[in-house]
C-alpha cells in the first residue's frame, strides 16, 4: 500500500540547483527540500488561481504599465491576506505531516520565503496574465 507520504513525494519534482549543504540553515533546507518543488509543482494552478484573482478584481490588471503589474501582484500577495492563506493553503496541503511538523516551528519566516518563491513565479509568468490568455482559460 502506497502511503500518503512516499505519493506526495513521487509527484514532485526535481530542482537540481536547489542544495542543500551543511552550512545550509534549516529555513534554506526547508525552502530548497520541500517548498520550491512543491511551487513548481503547483505552478499551473498558481498560474489559474492568479488569473481567477484578475477577473474577480475587475481585470484592471491588463491596462496596467509592466512596473505596475509587478506591483499589482506584490500587493496582492502581501495585503490580500484572503488571496495570500488561500496561496499558502495550496503549498501547505502537499507538505508531509512531517514536514508540516517542521514549518510550524518556524512558520513566519518559512510563510516570507514560500510567499517569496510564489510572487517570483508569477511576475516571471506576466506574459500569460495578457488579456486573451485569461480569458482562454478562465
Amino acid at each position: 500500500m502506497t502511503t500518503r507520504f512516499n505519493s506526495l513525494l513521487s509527484i514532485r519534482p526535481e530542482i537540481s540547483s536547489a542544495k542543500i549543504h551543511d552550512e545550509t540553515s534549516a529555513e534554506e533546507a526547508f525552502q530548497n527540500k520541500t517548498l520550491r518543488p512543491i511551487i513548481k509543482l503547483q505552478h499551473n494552478l498558481l498560474i489559474a488561481v492568479f488569473k481567477n484573482y484578475i477577473v474577480k478584481h475587475k481585470n484592471v490588471f491588463s491596462n496596467l504599465s509592466l512596473e505596475k503589474q509587478i506591483n499589482y501582484i506584490s500587493n496582492a500577495i502581501q495585503k490580500d491576506i484572503k488571496f495570500r492563506n488561500a496561496l499558502k493553503g495550496m503549498i501547505i496541503g502537499q507538505f508531509t505531516v512531517e514536514e508540516y511538523e517542521l514549518y510550524i516551528q518556524n512558520s513566519s519566516a518559512l510563510n516570507k520565503r514560500m510567499m517569496t518563491i510564489v510572487k517570483e513565479r508569477l511576475i516571471q509568468s506576466i506574459q500569460l496574465f495578457t488579456p486573451t490568455e485569461i480569458f482562454q482559460k478562465v
